[in-house]
């Protein structure tokens, strides 16, 4: 069991949403050797291939299902969205010395069943930490760009949907709420937040930096709680919606279809929550401009509308696609 425990009530004016592509591609070479839930096994397979090309030993080794995961691996979120090339950055900027102390820690928390092979790579990991360091990042580098960056437009889109329901949860019904309803196992006493889990009770302080909640895909169904320096007290929870993510969109009625045209049918329905012009294509796999084709048609007819989120315009549907989509959908 993990505590949060509040002393200052001023701690939880920090707390603060986020995501982490480095933490996301961690996780994911993770879920190639755990057992994996039935949510991910499309994902699963579609990149087996890929991964057989990979040297994942390393990561893999550092990256045990159960155990101390080096902290340096994945690097805490300083911003809502940081870029998978600046938080990999930030990786091969970790200094000698902690790359050996927690590559230290990896290899002491390995315990008696884990596998020889693993206590080996760590061991050569450490017999040269520099030299390590650059073996692990451009690891976490090569699992992005096979495992998770040809998916991440859809991946980051769920985090980003789940942030949004967190945070309009959080407008209407208050942080109580929102921490009650984060995940069965965490709940909010009314003066600390605690994480059900088996292991020792572990009590972490929050500070006035306050509290990170990263919604999380390849860590579903865990919640983790990270706390080491450097990263602001966080926890880490499954993302909402994990159902859908990998799921082929569901075919549009066919009045709505023959109003429409099959695929702008497909995606008003699909919009539940905004996307961008890149998550729609990777959602209905098609090109960026074929998707974008598709969203202005629908936006000149009045049933999209844009908003823009720093660099990226999205598309939600307005009163009137929803009114099209509840009225053409079984019961309607």
């Amino acid at each position: 069991m993990v505590t949060l425990r509040v002393d200052r009530p001023g701690d939880l004016l920090a707390v603060r949403f986020a995501t982490s592509p480095v933490w996301e591609t961690a996780h994911a070479v993770r879920a190639l050797v755990r057992p994996v839930t039935p949510h991910q096994e499309p994902w699963l397979r579609t990149v087996t291939e890929a991964a057989r090309a990979l040297d994942l030993g390393p990561l893999r080794a550092v990256n045990p299902p159960r155990g101390y995961t080096p902290d340096f691996l994945t690097p805490p979120p300083t911003s809502p969205s940081p870029r998978f090339a600046d938080q990999l950055a930030a990786v091969r900027r970790t200094p000698p010395e902690q790359v050996r102390d927690e590559l230290g820690r990896c290899l002491a928390e390995l315990g008696e069943r884990a596998d020889p092979a693993d206590r080996t790579a760590i061991e050569r990991l450490l017999a040269e930490p520099a030299a390590g360091l650059v073996t692990l990042a451009d690891g976490l580098d090569e699992a992005w760009r096979a495992l998770v960056e040809p998916y991440w437009p859809r991946v980051s889109e769920l985090l980003r949907a789940d942030i949004a329901y967190r945070s309009q949860s959080l407008a209407e019904r208050g942080l109580g709420h929102v921490l009650e309803h984060l995940d069965p196992s965490i709940r909010w006493t009314g003066s600390a937040i605690v994480i059900d889990r088996p292991g020792p009770l572990e009590e972490v302080p929050p500070d006035e930096r306050g509290i990170v909640l990263m919604p999380s895909a390849y860590t579903w169904p865990s919640v983790a709680v990270v706390a080491d320096h450097p990263w602001q007290p966080t926890i880490v929870y499954p993302a909402r919606g994990i159902g859908r993510l990998w799921a082929a969109p569901d075919p549009a009625p066919s009045a709505l279809a023959r109003l429409l045209g099959p695929t702008r049918a497909a995606v008003l329905i699909a919009l539940d929550a905004p996307a961008s012009t890149t998550a729609v294509a990777a959602r209905f796999a098609m090109s960026p401009s074929g998707a974008s084709r598709h969203l202005l048609a629908l936006r000149d007819a009045g049933l999209l509308v844009t908003t823009r989120h720093g660099h990226e315009v999205r598309y939600a549907r307005t009163r009137l696609g929803t009114a099209l989509v509840r009225a053409s959908s079984p019961g309607g």
